[in-house]
């Protein structure tokens, strides 16, 4: 199974920033994490602080063959039309991840302009909300009767 993770602004800095919220592992952590995890599985993550680099990669897997889409967007999850309006191109609609529990934060945070065209949202876990996407991509009752049609 090959799976993209979209990652937004200030992401890079996980590991660095607010662990708090954000905890302590760093992006790499988290691949390598998942890496081990799910070792029949590929990852490739991309991270942007550029709302406009973000469109373009979503553009770029419309075209490409992914077996799921993970994303966390930060801040422009609250924000961000033009990421939303580029994820309702995608043939498979991608599982949002939030490390930290969006609706026990700023009131600002309670909303996810992103999360109403994504199969479903995972917020509050830490690292292991990626884990339980990943879960949630390779136990998809839809793939699993679209499979079966086949």
């Amino acid at each position: 199974m090959k799976i993209l993770i979209l990652h937004g602004p200030n992401l890079n800095m996980l590991g660095r920033r607010e662990k708090e919220h954000y905890g302590s592992g760093s992006q790499e952590d988290l691949q390598r994490t998942l890496s081990e995890r799910f070792p029949d599985c590929t990852f490739e993550l991309f991270q942007s602080n550029h709302e406009g680099e973000l469109v373009d990669r979503i553009h770029r897997a419309v075209e490409e063959s992914y077996d799921g889409i993970i994303v966390n967007f930060g801040g422009l999850t609250h924000t961000s039309v033009s990421i939303r309006d580029a994820l309702s191109l995608l043939p498979e609609k991608p599982v949002e991840v939030h490390l930290s529990n969006i609706h026990a934060r700023e009131p600002f945070r309670h909303t996810s302009l992103t999360g109403g065209v994504c199969r479903g949202m995972i917020s509050g876990f830490g690292f292991y909300g990626y884990i339980m996407a990943v879960e949630a991509l390779l136990h998809d009752p839809a793939r699993s009767a679209e499979s079966n049609r086949e």
